[in-house]
């Protein structure tokens, strides 16, 4: 594939309420929507891969039927079922502000596509997706349920699906816009934000990192960045940032090059 790929995890902090289950957060996906449609109308060879969290809409029933341990019960596949249902809800929800945006978003949805073994990404078929890419269509995915061979199924978050696609697409970026600046070295006081993580520097930093405050059954902050930081380790010349999508203007700058927020590169 010719040009720029990037990567762009919309949080679930930043397009629904967290602390308030099944509430999106509708305005601020439209402009988000407008904002990568703005980008890529200036860079004619920029390729994005849109994911995004589940917020309010899957993580409380996740947290009730502990599905990301496993699903083996008929209660816990209903609880399977129920996570699914609203995760497909929320991305129903960003595809419908990404076409009002005239972008041509393609739902690629993990529990259709991946098989996981042992909480990770086994099999992808890859094919649709870098043939989206390659027609320069929207291709988007999302903290999903998937079947999995070892635990019956579990739930993949964004990073662990951004992991596994890294490693084979390799983009230039990784951006992960949230709620927040970037990340706190010591939430959730927030006075002293990171300008920048390398893996060196992480295992002094972790201990200082904090959990989110709202439910997150795929981990808090520092599960988050230490993936991204596994990310960056196992792909050289990858380079990631995270950084407020609550600012206006900022998805359409990181989009375009500009320096926000927490930078991790090696």
């Amino acid at each position: 594939m010719k040009g720029k790929l990037v990567f762009l995890k919309l949080g679930g902090s930043l397009i629904t309420v967290k602390e308030q289950p099944h509430t999106p957060r509708l305005t601020v996906l439209e402009r988000l929507a407008e904002e990568i449609a703005g980008a890529l109308a200036q860079v004619s060879d920029l390729h994005v891969l849109l994911g995004h969290g589940a917020g309010s809409f899957g993580h409380v029933p996740a947290s009730k039927y502990k599905t990301r341990l496993g699903v083996k019960s008929a209660e816990e596949w209903l609880g399977f079922v129920e996570v699914w249902r609203q995760a497909a809800e929320l991305d129903h929800l960003v595809l419908r502000a990404m076409e009002r945006a005239r972008l041509p978003v393609l739902a690629l949805p993990p529990s259709a596509m991946v098989i996981a073994r042992h909480g990770a990404v086994g099999s992808w078929n890859l094919k649709p997706l870098q043939r989206a890419l390659r027609q320069r269509l929207l291709p988007v995915i999302f903290g999903d349920v998937v079947f999995d061979t070892r635990l019956g199924g579990t739930i993949l978050s964004t990073e662990d699906l951004f992991s596994y696609l890294a490693r084979r697409l390799r983009p230039s970026r990784l951006l992960f816009a949230g709620s927040q600046p970037g990340v706190w070295e010591d939430f959730p006081a927030n006075t002293r934000l990171l300008s920048e993580i390398t893996p060196g520097s992480f295992p002094g930093v972790e201990p200082r990192l904090r959990g989110s405050a709202a439910t997150d059954v795929t981990g808090g902050m520092a599960d988050k960045v230490r993936q991204i930081v596994d990310m960056v380790k196992a792909n050289p010349g990858l380079e990631a940032t995270i950084f407020s999508g609550e600012v206006p203007g900022n998805v359409s700058r990181a989009l375009l090059g500009e320096n926000l927020g927490t930078s991790i590169h090696t």
